[in-house]
């Protein structure tokens, strides 16, 4: 016998024990034993924490498909090792398809992430009965799906978001904006015959529409969508394959008359200097504008007084500011620039983005050491990219090193390699004989972090992927979190374990319905007509509190 389990019951409890023995047990056979049966005792030890959540922080690494995330953890912590993330308790699957494709962009699945509704393909803060482009559709207010942070709002918490992208771009544009295009982070992208409909671009919609004009937390990029004719630098170009603002604004300016007019402490930071003297005690509003455009990436990014701040330290800087209020706050995280170095066929960028979102991971664990119990921290995905990891490398290998060699052609592979990209990726060259022959690998530095891995089909850019994304948690009912759910599901585990809006759960044919109405009508029960006529006869009856 290698291992048993011992129950008793002590005070109406049932404690659970391991025990091994260990008798005639090499010592390579030892190790694995030993580290499945703590492993077991751990898992053993979990008790579900059914508290409310008074914070709640959701991370989401902008095309952090599992691959990233397997490749990440081979590169900074070794095959044996884990992620901040993946210590978690809980954890289970997003399908991340989107009303209309197998495959999604960014905006639709954060409007399902943050608004718990699935929205059309690039398509943002909007149901699906907007279809892309319709400004028209997107200004009826019944087709609008607000947000987990306009629910935080609504209860008087505190609500903020950074990223590494332009602060209007896909993913956060989703927290705030109602758009049938998430094209239109300002003016210069729309066209004419959608302005004169109506349609605010994304970028007034977070300075001048509520809830932007309310969040305590704006960092990221995006000056060149706020303000017009910004100038660029070397070392802070301007994205001209975005939107560039022409109209003459300038919404910083507006954001800090409009705070100046209510009375409120607020600050504007436009560097490391700025971020390292801002006082969180003082301070109830930020608007952390870091770049014209994206931020650079981490290993390009300076730490001068002049540079653009981490991840790590805008997270940090965000959680100061917002866990002053006694209500409690919601935080959105995102490591935006995952995505755009996957979309480049740049694999060791995109690690590199995702160990730094592991670092600002494991630096809000620390900030909150004391709340942990009353904190739900979530990390996941919006969704995956095309990255294999692929043939039999050595364990211990260098994950951006050379796989081995075709048993076909006999040119050597690299270890990562992605299922679609652009031209840079798709490598091929004639050989003697006129025949065209995939490029080897191993002629050029494939650890270098503007290495370009080998694709298999050529498209204009490397393409999402449709798998499933890993979504993990700890803190107050994590355990709600553990099986394959709708990426939609994860709005409404937060709207229940903080934000108690008009929520009943109540049994009905043999089954237990979950009903959350935050203050907006497209929640609907899941049960029949008749449940539901019942159930909006007696919202009005339904405990707040």
């Amino acid at each position: 016998c290698i291992g048993i389990v011992v129950l008793y019951e002590k005070e109406n409890e049932v404690i659970v024990t391991v025990e091994a023995w260990r008798d005639d047990l090499s010592v390579e056979q030892e190790e694995w034993f030993d580290s499945a049966l703590n492993e077991l005792k751990l898992a053993l030890s979990v008790k579900p924490n059914k508290r409310r959540a008074k914070n709640v922080i959701l991370f989401v690494g902008d095309g952090m498909g599992q691959s990233t995330v397997t490749a990440t953890r081979i590169h900074k912590v070794g095959e044996e090792g884990l992620l901040t993330w993946e210590k978690f308790p809980h954890s289970g699957l997003l399908k991340t398809y989107c009303f209309d494709k197998q495959v999604p962009d960014s905006t639709s699945t954060a409007t399902a992430l943050f608004g718990g509704v699935k929205a059309n393909f690039e398509t943002g803060g909007v149901d699906s009965s907007v279809p892309l482009g319709n400004c028209e559709a997107s200004l009826n207010s019944s087709h609008r799906v607000d947000s987990i942070l306009q629910w935080a709002q609504n209860e008087g918490m505190s609500t903020g978001f950074v990223t590494t992208t332009r602060v209007m771009h896909a993913t956060p544009a989703a927290l705030f904006a109602h758009t049938a295009d998430r094209r239109w982070e300002c003016e210069a992208k729309m066209p004419d015959s959608e302005k004169v409909k109506g349609c605010k671009d994304i970028a007034r919609q977070l300075i001048e529409n509520v809830p932007g004009k309310n969040f305590n937390v704006i960092m990221g990029g995006g000056r060149q969508c706020l303000v017009s004719n910004v100038t660029e630098t070397v070392n802070d170009p301007i994205d001209t394959w975005s939107c560039v603002s022409m109209d003459g604004r300038n919404l910083i300016d507006d954001w800090k008359r409009d705070k100046a007019e209510r009375g409120l402490r607020a600050t504007v930071l436009q560097n490391n200097y700025d971020l390292s003297k801002m006082d969180p005690m003082k301070t109830d509003f930020v608007l952390g504008i870091f770049a014209n455009g994206h931020l650079n990436y981490e290993h390009e990014r300076s730490n001068g007084s002049t540079g653009m701040p981490s991840l790590k330290q805008m997270t940090s800087a965000a959680i100061s500011v917002l866990s002053k209020n006694p209500k409690g706050f919601i935080l959105v995280v995102e490591s935006g620039l995952i995505d755009q170095a996957h979309h480049r066929g740049w694999a060791r960028k995109a690690i590199s983005e995702t160990s730094a979102m592991d670092d600002a991971v494991n630096c809000t664990l620390g900030m909150l050491k004391n709340q942990l119990d009353q904190s739900l921290i979530i990390v996941t995905a919006d969704h995956s990219h095309s990255l294999s990891i692929n043939g039999y490398p050595r364990k211990g290998q260098n994950i951006f090193g050379i796989a081995q060699k075709s048993r076909f052609d006999g040119i050597p592979y690299t270890t990562l390699t992605y299922a679609t990209g652009g031209v840079n990726g798709y490598q091929v060259e004639v050989d003697e004989h006129g025949s065209p022959r995939r490029k080897d690998p191993s002629t050029q530095d494939t650890t270098a972090f503007d290495y370009v891995q080998q694709v298999a089909i050529l498209t204009d850019e490397n393409t999402h992927s449709g798998s499933d994304v890993t979504v993990y948690a700890t803190g107050p009912m994590a355990h709600l979190i553990h099986k394959v759910h709708e990426q939609s599901y994860i709005a409404h585990v937060i709207s229940f374990v903080q934000l108690k809006l008009n929520m009943e759960l109540r049994k009905a044919d043999s089954c237990f319905h979950f009903v959350a109405n935050p203050n907006h009508k497209r929640t609907k029960d899941v049960s029949n007509e008749s449940d539901k006529d019942r159930y909006e006869k007696g919202e009005k009856g339904i405990n707040k509190s």
